[in-house]
């Protein structure tokens, strides 16, 4: 279900759907395995003490996700 207060017809409404339930699912920390806990905006805690700057309501996002395979390949090509 949404939030009943959320007016302006059911586009907006599925909008903040889409962002609660981003926002509480499980992430877990790439360093250590463990589960992330959302501190504030865009900050991520993980509970072996990892912090991360991530997305608003999610840990990564699709341009952080583009970021991460373009530098991978850059390291990859600069290692031989």
């Amino acid at each position: 279900m949404t939030d009943l207060n959320v007016r302006s017809g059911p586009e907006l409404r599925k909008r903040v759907m889409k962002i609660k339930k981003s926002k509480k699912t499980k992430y877990v920390c790439p360093k250590s395995g463990k589960k992330l806990k959302r501190i504030s905006n865009a900050i991520w805690k993980s509970y072996a003490g990892y912090v991360y700057a991530g997305g608003a309501y999610s840990f990564s996002t699709a341009n952080g996700e583009v970021f991460d395979r373009m530098l991978k390949e850059y390291k990859e090509r600069n290692k031989k």
